[in-house]
């Protein structure tokens, strides 16, 4: 349980650390400077990710894999569906299109529709603590974004929401036929 608590702690702790308290985080990062500041925040954040992936590889050995609460059939197509439109939302993230003019914060949405949809197909405790506190951190960013206002500034271009798609198609197929089935060791399709 150490590794799934730790791996929580690490990377849930920083993200909603800077989200729910942006005036004390601001505050933190010009006393110790920006660099030191996001160096700190991405071993953190990258720590927690190693513990998680400690706590996923010992389910193979009986550990953190007892099933939480019965999944959805139609949980594993939700989840694929999801994360298609995760990674288009993640592609317009970093470009100047309508999507992320309409939708504000397309990675927060994303990861949120990503790590909710992987709630719905997946039981086991290692996995739902990974994607509860992606799910949490995502929302909490996504709604407080929302309600502070925050909003992209640009005028948008279509160029960049087609560049978007394509990029999201393309890493979506990726984590389908090559991340999934070759580096997690679970087959999404076949």
């Amino acid at each position: 349980m150490a590794y799934l608590y730790l791996g929580a702690l690490l990377f849930g702790g920083p993200h909603l650390f800077s989200i729910l308290l942006p005036g004390v985080r601001n505050s933190l990062k010009s006393a110790l400077g920006e660099k030191a500041w996001k160096g700190i925040y991405a071993l953190a954040s990258l720590a927690g990710i190693v513990f998680f992936i400690l706590a996923y590889r010992a389910m193979g050995d009986g550990a953190y894999g007892d099933a939480l609460y019965d999944v959805s059939p139609a949980g594993k197509h939700v989840a694929m569906l999801a994360s298609l439109l995760m990674f288009i939302l993640l592609g317009a993230s970093h470009g100047k299109g309508y999507i992320k003019k309409a939708v504000r914060h397309p990675m927060s949405l994303g990861i949120a529709l990503w790590s909710g949809a992987h709630l719905l197909a997946n039981n086991e405790r290692a996995v739902v603590w990974m994607f509860a506190t992606l799910f949490v951190v995502a929302v909490a960013d996504f709604v407080l974004s929302w309600a502070r206002g925050k909003k992209p500034d640009h005028i948008p271009q279509v160029k960049s929401d087609i560049r978007a798609v394509v990029i999201g198609v393309v890493l979506y197929l990726v984590f389908l036929f090559v991340f999934h089935p070759y580096v997690l060791g679970v087959p999404v399709v076949g």
